[in-house]
């Protein structure tokens, strides 16, 4: 594995690393895991991948669970590299999440206090999903006071030493070990591994010891 010079110091401080790929609004379980972590090496030399948490996300809303898709310029993307995957906005599709996600979480208890700067994310139009994923995941660590430490792969790998990799992980959607008080609670079970937006909205600032207690 090629270090950068601060990685390099990092990993002889003897630091947890995992690598991950860029998603938005990524799954519960992942932040989970970024609490074990001192610093998240973002992969950012792959190949876009289909049907991943690259370009979509749960939420919960009054009729279960619904998939949020952040659509993409036509052509074949999953031939390309994941910083060159362009966003489409042929349809006004910025307006429909946030209008899904007023509508599951508007009563929430901590809705106002992460709606706005939600909003003011995707009203920016990012041109390409890696740069709208690694600003969600910007936004996501600092609104759960996560510190680590990002740093980017210099090349593709297919696999690394002294690495925790979590490319290609399949996040479980049927335990229910991370457990909270979600806002349908009346109407469904407890809805395992939506969005780290639902447990944003949900538990507010509770959010980081809800995941240091899941794995």
């Amino acid at each position: 594995m090629v270090y950068s010079n601060m990685l390099k110091y990092l990993y002889l401080c003897n630091m947890n690393i995992i690598l991950h790929e860029t998603q938005i609004f990524g799954p519960v379980d992942i932040y989970a895991a970024y609490t074990k972590a001192d610093i998240l090496l973002i992969e950012k030399h792959e190949h876009y991948q289909k049907r991943s948490f690259r370009n979509r996300y749960d939420i919960l809303t009054a009729n279960g669970r619904q998939t949020l898709s952040v659509p993409l310029s036509k052509g074949k993307n999953a031939g390309i590299y994941i910083t060159d995957v362009t966003i489409s906005y042929d349809e006004n599709w910025i307006v429909q999440h946030l209008q899904s996600i007023r509508s599951a979480y508007g009563k929430s208890p901590y809705f106002e206090f992460y709606f706005q700067d939600l909003e003011k994310l995707l009203l920016k139009k990012h041109k390409f999903l890696f740069d709208l994923n690694l600003e969600s995941l910007e936004f996501t660590l600092k609104k759960l006071k996560l510190h680590v430490t990002l740093e980017y792969t210099n090349s593709y790998q297919k696999t690394y030493s002294d690495t925790i990799d979590l490319r290609k992980t399949t996040w479980n959607q049927t335990e229910s070990r991370n457990k909270y008080t979600q806002v349908w609670a009346e109407k469904f079970e407890f809805v395992p591994n939506l969005s780290i937006l639902d447990l944003l909205f949900c538990e507010g600032p509770h959010s980081v010891q809800v995941l240091k207690n899941i794995l």
